[in-house]
């Protein structure tokens, strides 16, 4: 298959595995700031393939971890309200909340749907003109962009009945804030998808003024293995640059489509991270002009001050500083199938993957 097969020969690997060898000398770490990078590098088993001297880590790269305890208790109290209808992406329903899940209150009889897409929400509201349809907007640039092309279509269809619960983010404010906030890193393999809509400006500053590089790439192992060997080339070098690895996808202009519609319909926000706290200018929030969409300026809850699972490490583990072997109740009190924290739910956290592949 075009764009895959090629992507995994095993003599291809083998090979930017035996420059790696060749090219790093230093104590290297690299933060892999992507999910799917994180269950990648451990699907394919390319840790047994770097040379001693080359260290990746875990970073927030998981749209489901990083979704705050509170966002996540109001929109368990929206669906509350009657004549409510919630629609949310698979993996968010199972998040523990402070008290409750939605998934657990879906069991209690509240209307809360699995959607593939943000377009099904809309259909959902015009089916569905005597209730609310309250969508929940996670992930990066990546998603963002498809929840606000959903705002402007409900804005051309006069719905009154849709709404959007935002907790869309941005990346490099929380690459910069895990530098500053010292985390030890010498570079960061940077997401593929998120520079498919942004481009390669928004790494400028950790290159040029943190001197990190910063290479984007893609999900199949010869991808991974050569933004490495990039990365370990430029540390050698002194030379801390942003580069593309992943040319067939990423542009360096990236998509303006979808950045105008970013732009249209979100502005930039301070935002909470589970396991990081506020972020300056980290989040997207609505636009005045599409307010009547916000679900948080169109309903009062109370929400409750968040209370955090008990034990639980995943906010250090998104910040790199831990990993899932460090947390006491990784596989033990908290596995898929009953988990107490973020990042064992989606298939993108880093628990999920440790334990998928018992590292």
């Amino acid at each position: 298959m075009k764009y895959i097969d090629e992507y995994r020969k095993k003599d291809l690997i083998l090979a930017v595995a035996g420059e790696l060898k060749k090219v790093s000398r230093q104590e290297l770490t690299l933060m892999e700031v992507c999910g799917g990078h994180t269950m990648a590098i451990h699907r394919f088993g390319l840790h047994e393939l770097l040379p001693p001297t080359i260290h990746l880590i875990s970073g927030p790269g998981c749209p489901v971890c990083v979704s705050s305890q509170h966002f996540l208790d109001t929109a368990i109290a929206f669906s509350k309200i009657p004549d409510i209808i919630i629609t949310t992406y698979g993996d968010l329903i199972r998040v523990p909340g402070s008290v409750s899940s939605l998934e657990k209150e879906k069991a209690n009889g509240h209307d809360i749907r699995i959607v593939y897409s943000v377009l099904e929400s809309i259909e959902i509201a015009k089916i569905n003109q005597h209730k609310k349809v309250i969508f929940l907007g996670i992930g990066f640039e990546t998603t963002a962009p498809a929840t606000a092309a959903a705002i402007v279509e409900a804005q051309k269809a006069h719905l009154s009945n849709f709404f959007v619960l935002s907790a869309h983010k941005v990346m490099p404010p929380v690459m910069k804030a895990l530098v500053e906030g010292g985390v030890k890193i010498n570079g960061f393999i940077a997401p593929g998808h998120v520079s498919a809509i942004t481009g390669t400006t928004i790494y400028n500053d950790l290159a040029n003024l943190s001197k990190l590089g910063v290479v984007i790439t893609g999900f199949e192992p010869v991808d991974l293995m050569l933004a490495i060997l990039m990365l370990a080339r430029q540390f050698e070098s002194g030379d801390p640059k942003v580069e593309i690895q992943y040319q067939r996808v990423v542009h360096a202009n990236g998509n303006k489509i979808a950045q105008e519609l970013l732009t249209r319909v979100f502005e930039l926000k301070d935002d909470r991270w589970r396991g990081l706290g506020v972020i300056p200018l980290s989040g997207l929030k609505i636009r005045e002009e599409f307010a009547v969409f916000d679900a948080e300026k169109n309903f009062i809850v109370d929400v409750p001050e968040p209370i955090d699972p008990k034990g639980c490490i995943c906010g250090s583990i998104l910040k790199g500083l831990k990993t899932p072997g460090d947390c006491r109740l990784f596989a033990t009190k908290c596995t898929p199938s009953d988990p107490v924290g973020a990042c064992m739910v989606s298939g993108e956290g880093t628990c999920a993957t440790y334990y998928k592949y018992r590292l």
